[in-house]
C-alpha cells in the first residue's frame, strides 16, 4: 500500500506544481488539507519527503506573480504552508530558492488594509522566520520595518494582525544581525514605549499575547551587548521592573512574568566576584606546583561584557546529532592490563602493612594491660527500624555486663522492609518550632525542667581553644584523668554540667588528636560540633517543599538592590583577605578558621541579609561548593538570609528539595547535639558575576550560581554553625578509629590502625585492618586465618564529600559489632579500609582538590610518591595484594553526589561500554563475567536508599584514571565499584521523599557491608560450613537469610547513565534561557490557525462586514491625520 499511496500523493504534487486550473489546484489544495488535518504529524513528514514542501512553494510564486493574484487559491495555500513549514528544517532555504520569501514580503505590503490577506502572509513570514539564516535575509529585505508598520500602540482592533505581526518580529530578532539592525535604528526604545502602552491600557490582561511577544523582541535583542546597552539606556531596567513586581504572584501572568525576568537578568551589568583574586585565600607551596603570580585586585577594566555573535548560525541543522564520545570504545584499551608502574621490589614495603599474611600469631596479640573501652562490642548500627540512642554507662562493670549480654540481633533482618512506625517524618518547616525547649531569652531549661546557665559569656569567648589546654594530656589517659586548669577546666565544667553521651566519641580523646592535625592556616580552635560531638536526628527531615515562584522572587530582589539600593549597607563584615575588616555593629559575627570550614568573604547587604563567599580549593581556581561556617550574635526568631554568590556548578539539588545543615550550640548544651536541616525560601539560579577577563585570559568565562536561602535561628545570641552537608573532619575520624579500636575485643577481634603514609600537608593517612582472630594458635586455624580473602574499602577522596564519611562510619562500626553478619565477615574476610584518601584537603575545607589543586581521583593511572602519595601508596598496596594473588573480591571507593538522588554504585563493564556506544568492533569476541552486577541487585533488594536504577557499568575515556577503573583494568577486580550517596536523599524505597540524615548514611555502611557477605553466600565458591555457620548464626531472625537470598536472586537490571555528575533529572526554571520560550512551536501556530478557522465558520457574513468597517475606518484616521498634519 505504501508505493501506491506514494504514487498517488507525487501525482497530486505534480499536478499542483503544473495545473494552471484554478478549480483543479483548489480541489488539490483541498485534499491535502483534509490530508494533513487528522492523524500524527508523521503525514507531514512523509509529505515533506515527497517534495511537498518545493510544491506549495512553488505554486505560491507561480500563483503570487499572476497579473491578479488569486487570494482564492493563496490563503488555504498559506494555511498548508504554515502547517508544513515548521516542521520541515530545510524549509527557509527551500523558500529563499523558490524566492518565496521576496513574493510573500510584496503581497503583505499590497495587503496592509486587507487583514485577513495580511493575517495569512504574515503566519507564512513566521514560518519563514523559524530558520535564523531566512530570517535574516528577511531582515535585509525590510520585513522588519513592515510588521512595525502593522504594531500600533494599544488598541482593540486588528488584534489578531497584531499578535501574528510581532510574532514575526520576535522570530526574525534571533537573528544576530536584525537584532543589530534593530539597536542601530533605534527599536530599543520603541518596543519599550509599546509594551509600556500595551501594558498600562489592558488592565484585563486580554491580550497577553501580543504583551508577551513584544517581550521576547527585547529578549532576542538583548543578547547582544549593544542592545543591552541600549536597553539600560532607554531606561528598560526600571520600565520592566516597574511593570513586573505587581504580578510575580499572578499565575495568569507567567507568560508576560518570566520572559520580563529573563529580560532584567540578562541586561543585569555583568561584574566580577567581590574578590582580591579568584585563586583561594590560602596558599601552600605544593612540590611541583609552579607559584602562581601575586594576587592583585579584580578590577572592572578586567571585566568585559559578553561581545556580539559575528554571524547567524541556524540551530534547527538537521545533521545536528548529539554523540557519546566519551565512552571508551578500544576494545584493547578496555581488556588489556598495563604492567606495574613502579620497580616490583618496592612492592615489599607493603608486607608492614599486611602482618595478618606473614607474623606470627604472638606478634598479634595484645599487651597486657591493654584498656578496653566501655564501647566494646557496642552494636551500634544505625536502622530505620532501631531508632533508641545507647548511652554510655556510668560504671565500667555495667558497661562488661551490657557488652556480654549483648543481643544478637542481626541487621538482615531490618532490611529493607520499608519505614518502620518507629521511624516518622518529621514535620518541621519554617512555620513550626524543631526546638520545643528553647526559651525566648536563649537560656531555655533542660529536658528535666532545670534551668540552664547563662552561657553568653562562654558563647562569646571560644572556651574549647585547643591551645589553652595542656598538651600533657594525651593517650587513654584523656578518658579518665582530670583536666589541668585554664580553659580546659571550662570544658571540663561544660562536660560536668552538660553531659555530653554521643557513641564513639569523646571531646578529650578529641582535642588530643586536633594539636596532632595540620592545616594551611594554622587553625587553632577547632568547630564546637566537632569537640562536643553528633547524635543522630530520630527522624529523617522530608524534602523541603518549593514555594511556587520563590525563585522569582529573590532574582525580583537582587534586581531592586540594583535600582533601589538606598537600604543597601554593602559592608564587609568578614574577609580572609583582609582580617582587619572588624564585625560591625548591628550584624552577625562571621568565622570559618577551623578545620573543615569554608567562608571566604561576608558582606552584610541589608539588615539581615548577607552575601557570602566561598572559597576555591587551594592552589586552584575552582570548585566552590562545600561551605562550613560559624555564625554568631544572631537574633531569635528572626529570618536571615544568606546567598552564596560563587557557585560554578549550573544546577543543585537545592533546587529539588535539598537543605543545609545547622548546628547550635546552645542546643547541643541543652542536651540535643545534633546537625539538623535547616533554612527555607531555598533556590539555586545562575547570577550576574562573571570569571574576570584577567584569570581566563580573554577566553571564555564562566557563570557564577547563587544559593539563597533563610534561616530563623532557635536562640538569642547563639553560636551556630551552618555547612552544606553533615560534617566530617579529619580529626573527628582520628578520634573514632581511636576509640573503635579500644572498643573491640581484642581476644576475638583483629583490629589493626596504622598509617598507610604521610600526606603532602605532614598528616597521617589512616589504614584500617578488621578481621576475627584466629580460634586458635592450631596451624590450621592460622592458616584459615591468613588465606581469608580480602576485601578493601576507601573514600573521601574528594573532601567535600563529607557524606561518604558518614557511610564509611557505619560501615567500620559495624564491622567492629557483635552483630551476627558481623562477626561471619570477620571470620571469612580481612577488610582493608583507608577511610580518608585526601586529608589535606578535608582538613583545609577543599572541596575536592589536594594541597596541589589535583582531583586525587583522576591521579590512579600514574601517581607520584611525592605528589600524590596517598593514591600512590593506595596502589601500591593493591598492587602487593594483587602481586600475592590476593586481589580483593570487591573494591569500593565510596564517594558523594550532588546532581542526583538516592545511592547507586558506578561499574565497569566492557560489553556494556561497547553496546552503549553502538560500537560493534570486538564486542563478541569479548567474553565477561558479569557477576560485577550481583553485589548492586543484592543492595538494591537490601538497602532502603539503594537503586540499582541509577547504576551504570559504562567505561569512559574521562574517567580513564579514576580508581574505579584502573582498580578493574590493572589489578583485575571485575567487582570494582565507586559507590554514590547523594547530599539530598531518596525519591524511591522507604525512604521516598525524605532527605538523608547522618543515620540513614551509616545505615548504608552497614547494609554495604551485610551485602558483601549475601554475594559470598551466593557465590559458587561459598563453602559448605560458611553456609552452615551462616544459617545458625541467621536464620533464626525470622527467616531472615533466605528471604534476602531469593530476593537478591530476582533483582533485576537498570537503566544506564552517562556520567559521575550528569544533571539533575528534575526540570526547574533556574537560568536566564530556560523559560517556556516556545514561540516557534508547531503547536501554537496550529492553534491560532484553527482558532481562526473555526471562527471563520461561525460567521462568514460578519468577516466581511468587519472588514469593510475596518477598511472605512482605517480610511477616516488617515484623512484626519492628513487634516491635522501642518
Amino acid at each position: 500500500m505504501a508505493e501506491p499511496e506514494g504514487s498517488g500523493l507525487q501525482v497530486l504534487l505534480h499536478t499542483l506544481q503544473s495545473s494552471s486550473d484554478r478549480a483543479s489546484i483548489l480541489s488539490i489544495l483541498q485534499v491535502l488539507g483534509d490530508l494533513l488535518s487528522v492523524g500524527t504529524d508523521r503525514r507531514i513528514r512523509y509529505m515533506i519527503s515527497k517534495g511537498g514542501s518545493e510544491a506549495l512553494l512553488q505554486t505560491l510564486v507561480d500563483t503570487a506573480r499572476t497579473a491578479s493574484p488569486d487570494y482564492g487559491i493563496l490563503l488555504p495555500l498559506f494555511r498548508l504552508l504554515a502547517k508544513v513549514g515548521l516542521r520541515d528544517k530545510k524549509f527557509g532555504q527551500k523558500a529563499l530558492d523558490l524566492e518565496a520569501l521576496d513574493v510573500t514580503l510584496i503581497l503583505a505590503r499590497k495587503n496592509l488594509s486587507h487583514s485577513l490577506n495580511l493575517l495569512h502572509c504574515l503566519w507564512a513570514l513566521r514560518v519563514f522566520a523559524s530558520s535564523v539564516t531566512t530570517g535574516a535575509m528577511l531582515g535585509i529585505n525590510g520585513a522588519m520595518e513592515l510588521l512595525f508598520k502593522v504594531t500600533p500602540p494599544y488598541t482593540r482592533k486588528r488584534t489578531r494582525i497584531i499578535r501574528a505581526a510581532v510574532e514575526v518580529l520576535a522570530a526574525l530578532l534571533k537573528s544576530k544581525s536584525n537584532s543589530r539592525r534593530a539597536v542601530n535604528r533605534g527599536y530599543v526604545a520603541s518596543l519599550l514605549r509599546l509594551h509600556q502602552d500595551w501594558h498600562s491600557h489592558d488592565t484585563a490582561n486580554s491580550y497577553l499575547p501580543i504583551r508577551r511577544a513584544l517581550l521576547l523582541c527585547l529578549k532576542h535583542i538583548a543578547t547582544l551587548q549593544s542592545g543591552r546597552e541600549a536597553f539600560l539606556a532607554a531606561q528598560g531596567m526600571e520600565i520592566l521592573f516597574s511593570s513586573t513586581q505587581s504580578s510575580l504572584e499572578d499565575r495568569s501572568l507567567e507568560p508576560v512574568t518570566s520572559v520580563a525576568l529573563q529580560i532584567l537578568r540578562q541586561c543585569y551589568p555583568k561584574s566580577p566576584l567581590p574578590l582580591i583574586t579568584a585563586s583561594s585565600a590560602y596558599v601552600f607551596p605544593a612540590p611541583g606546583h609552579l607559584p602562581s603570580e601575586p594576587p592583585r585586585l579584580l578590577a572592572e577594566e578586567d571585566f568585559e561584557d559578553d561581545g556580539d555573535e559575528e554571524e547567524d548560525r541556524d540551530s534547527d541543522s538537521e545533521d545536528a546529532k548529539e554523540e557519546d564520545d566519551d565512552l571508551e570504545t578500544d576494545v584493547n584499551k578496555l581488556s588489556s592490563k598495563p604492567g606495574l608502574d613502579r620497580p616490583e621490589e618496592e612492592l615489599r614495603q607493603y608486607e608492614a602493612m599486611c602482618l595478618e599474611l606473614s607474623c606470627s600469631f604472638e606478634d598479634l596479640e595484645p599487651t597486657p594491660g591493654y584498656d578496653v573501652h566501655p564501647d566494646a562490642n557496642h552494636l551500634h548500627i544505625p536502622t530505620a527500624a532501631s531508632l533508641k540512642q545507647r548511652h554510655l554507662d556510668e560504671d565500667q562493670g555495667s558497661r562488661g555486663q551490657e557488652r556480654e549480654a549483648a543481643p544478637e540481633t542481626s541487621l538482615l533482618s531490618k532490611a529493607k522492609r520499608g519505614r518502620s512506625p518507629g521511624h516518622p517524618v518529621s514535620k518541621n518547616g519554617p512555620g513550626t518550632n524543631p526546638h520545643p525547649h528553647a526559651q525566648p531569652n536563649g537560656l531555655g531549661v533542660d529536658p528535666s525542667g532545670k534551668e540552664v546557665l547563662d552561657l553568653e559569656t562562654l558563647l562569646q569567648e571560644d572556651a574549647w581553644d585547643m591551645d589553652m589546654t595542656s598538651c600533657a594530656r594525651t593517650g587513654a589517659s584523656l578518658l579518665s584523668s582530670t583536666p589541668p586548669g585554664g580553659t580546659a577546666d571550662g570544658i571540663h565544667e561544660l562536660l560536668q554540667t552538660h553531659p555530653q553521651h554521643v557513641p564513639f566519641h569523646d571531646p578529650y580523646v578529641y582535642l588530643a588528636k586536633a594539636r596532632g592535625t595540620k592545616s594551611v592556616a594554622d587553625f587553632k580552635t577547632p568547630a564546637f560540633p566537632d569537640l562536643w560531638g553528633h547524635c543522630p536526628s530520630h527522624s529523617p527531615e522530608p524534602l523541603l517543599e518549593r514555594k511556587r515562584g520563590i525563585q522569582r522572587v529573590k532574582i525580583f530582589e537582587d534586581i531592586r538592590r540594583l535600582l533601589q539600593p538606598s537600604d543597601v549597607i554593602d559592608k564587609v563584615v568578614f574577609s580572609l583577605d583582609e582580617p582587619w575588616q572588624g564585625t560591625a555593629p548591628n550584624c552577625l559575627w562571621f568565622s570559618s578558621q577551623f578545620e573543615s570550614g569554608n567562608l571566604r568573604k561576608a558582606i552584610q547587604v541589608r539588615e539581615f541579609e548577607y552575601d557570602l563567599l566561598i572559597n576555591t580549593d587551594i592552589n586552584c581556581t575552582q570548585y566552590q561548593q562545600w561551605f562550613n561556617f560559624k555564625v554568631r550574635g544572631m537574633r531569635a526568631a528572626t529570618p536571615y538570609r544568606f546567598n552564596i554568590i560563587n557557585y560554578e556548578k549550573p544546577n543543585s539539588q537545592f533546587n529539588y528539595g535539598m537543605q543545609p545543615t545547622m548546628y547550635s550550640v546552645k542546643e547541643a548544651l541543652l542536651g540535643r547535639p545534633t546537625w539538623k536541616r535547616t533554612g527555607y525560601e531555598i533556590c539555586y539560579y545562575k547570577n550576574h558575576y562573571r570569571e574576570s577577563m584577567a584569570v581566563t585570559g580573554g577566553t571564555s568565562r564562566k557563570c557564577y550560581y547563587t544559593l539563597t536561602f533563610s534561616v530563623t535561628f532557635p536562640h538569642h545570641g547563639d553560636v551556630c554553625y551552618l555547612a552544606y552537608h553533615y560534617p566530617y573532619t579529619y580529626t573527628a575520624l582520628m578520634t573514632h578509629l581511636d576509640l573503635l579500636e579500644k572498643s573491640v575485643d581484642p581476644k576475638t577481634v583483629y583490629f589493626r590502625q596504622e598509617a598507610l603514609c604521610r600526606t603532602l600537608g605532614g598528616n597521617a593517612c589512616p589504614l584500617v585492618t578488621v578481621t576475627a582472630m584466629p580460634a586458635s594458635a592450631s596451624p590450621a586455624h592460622l592458616e584459615q586465618f591468613r588465606q581469608r580473602p580480602y576485601q578493601v574499602i576507601t573514600a573521601r577522596v574528594h573532601p567535600g564529600e563529607s557524606n561518604a564519611s558518614w557511610v564509611m562510619k557505619g560501615a567500620l562500626e559495624f564491622l567492629v559489632s557483635s552483630d551476627p553478619g558481623a562477626r561471619l565477615l570477620r571470620e571469612n574476610f580481612i577488610f582493608k579500609v583507608i577511610p580518608m584518601l585526601n586529608p589535606d584537603g578535608v582538613v583545609n575545607g577543599n572541596h575536592r582538590c589536594s594541597l596541589r589543586g589535583e582531583d586525587l581521583n583522576r591521579q590512579w593511572l600514574a601517581p607520584s610518591a611525592q605528589l600524590q602519595p596517598t593514591i600512590y601508596h593506595a596502589k601500591g598496596l593493591l598492587y602487593y595484594l594483587h602481586s600475592a594473588g590476593r586481589s580483593p573480591v570487591v573494591f569500593c571507593d565510596f564517594h558523594g553526589h550532588s546532581q542526583k538522588k538516592n545511592v547507586f554504585v558506578y561499574g565497569c563493564s566492557i560489553k556494556e561500554t561497547l553496546w552503549q556506544a553502538e560500537s560493534a568492533v570486538g564486542a563478541p569476541a569479548v567474553s565477561e563475567d558479569v557477576s560485577y552486577r550481583t553485589l548492586p541487585r543484592i543492595l538494591d533488594q537490601l538497602a532502603p536508599a539503594f537503586t540499582m536504577s541509577s547504576c551504570s557499568f559504562l567505561v569512559e575515556k574521562s574517567r580513564a584514571s579514576t580508581a574505579r577503573v584502573v582498580v578493574w583494568r590493572e589489578m583485575g577486580v571485575a567487582r570494582s565499584y565507586t559507590m554514590e550517596s547523594s547530599y539530598c536523599g531518596c525519591n524511591q524505597g522507604p525512604y521516598q521523599g525524605l532527605q538523608f540524615g547522618t543515620r540513614e548514611l551509616e545505615e548504608m555502611g552497614a547494609m554495604f557491608c551485610l551485602g558483601l557477605l549475601l554475594l559470598e553466600l551466593k557465590s559458587a565458591s561459598c563453602s559448605r560450613q560458611l553456609l552452615t555457620r551462616a544459617a545458625s548464626l541467621l536464620d533464626a531472625q525470622d527467616g531472615a537469610l533466605d528471604q534476602q537470598l531469593r530476593r537478591c536472586s530476582s533483582g533485576g537490571g537498570g537503566t544506564v547513565e552517562l556520567d559521575d555528575e550528569p544533571p539533575c533529572l528534575e526540570e526547574i526554571d533556574y537560568g536566564p534561557d530556560s523559560s517556556s520560550d516556545r514561540e516557534g512551536s508547531c503547536s501554537e501556530l496550529d492553534r491560532q490557525i484553527r482558532e481562526w478557522a473555526s471562527l471563520q465558520d461561525q460567521d462568514e457574513g460578519e468577516e466581511e462586514e468587519e472588514e469593510e468597517q475596518e477598511q472605512e475606518e482605517e480610511e477616516e484616521g488617515l484623512e484626519l491625520g492628513r487634516r491635522d498634519s501642518p
